[in-house]
């Protein structure tokens, strides 16, 4: 649960007031809500990890289920934000500080351990204040997804940028080759320093965070170094009702 020694915090955001769908969190797959079955998922790999919830629904509901929960500010614009104010209320509940903070996606109720220890992983690098995860597409049906974030990298696994369009753009699109042409859709899972997590969130938006609506793309721009790892598991979110009855079918499967 330790890489090189660090104190990890594991925090998942989880709000109810979700555009596309309300009230996410506590919507049930199989048995189980989706908050609780994304925590079960993460429980393994982190020695503190905690919900960060603004609606008390989903704080008791974690509190049922036996998990950590803290109750944070409802004027958070970000899951990043939240994250920092919870780390902060963790700490001095515990009265411990923590190396890196990773910040996890309520809505991934089927997250993989190995794509959390990736992440962790990047910390091993000495210069690593904020990392992330990526996914190597090589079907081209999954370039249709409209929904997805795309992140180019550097030779060296530090991210160049963050689109909601697809990068790099191949002009000849007929003759696109996967097995040559790397396209790595960006999982939306993030590790952050303490220091550069508090830096990150007091930094004002930037012009393309806000054309793409990606904050992580506010690091960049302000000069800012995030690793890329990258995954041999693609990441599954619940954003939709058409997702969450995926989900439920995915559950039933043997």
């Amino acid at each position: 649960m330790s890489t090189n020694n660090k104190v990890f915090l594991g925090i998942i955001p989880a709000r109810y007031a979700s555009t596309r769908l309300p009230g996410k969190p506590l919507a049930k797959i199989g048995s189980r809500t989706m908050i609780e079955r994304v925590y079960q998922r993460c429980l393994p790999h982190f020695n503190h990890l905690y919900v960060a919830t603004d609606d008390s629904r989903i704080f008791h509901e974690v509190q049922k289920f036996k998990g950590n929960v803290v109750m944070t500010s409802t004027e958070h614009e970000s899951g990043t934000d939240r994250c920092l104010e919870a780390c902060n209320i963790i700490s001095s509940q515990l009265d411990t500080s923590f190396d890196v903070v990773i910040n996890i996606q309520g809505d991934e109720p089927f997250i993989e351990g190995e794509s959390l220890q990736l992440l962790k992983d990047l910390f091993l690098k000495k210069n690593c204040e904020m990392g992330t995860l990526a996914y190597r597409i090589t079907n081209r049906e999954k370039l249709k997804n409209v929904g997805n974030v795309y992140v180019t990298k550097s030779t060296g696994d530090k991210a160049l940028y963050f689109s909601r369009s697809l990068i790099p753009n191949v002009r000849d699109e007929i003759q696109l080759d996967l097995s040559k042409t790397a396209i790595f859709k960006h999982i939306g899972i993030y590790g952050y320093t303490y220091d550069a997590l508090d830096r990150f969130s007091q930094m004002k938006p930037s012009p393309l965070e806000l054309a793409e609506k990606l904050e992580q793309n506010r690091f960049l721009e302000n000069d800012g170094e995030i690793y890329v790892a990258v995954t041999p598991h693609e990441a599954v979110a619940v954003d939709t009702s058409e997702d969450l009855t995926k989900a439920r079918q995915k559950i039933k499967e043997p």
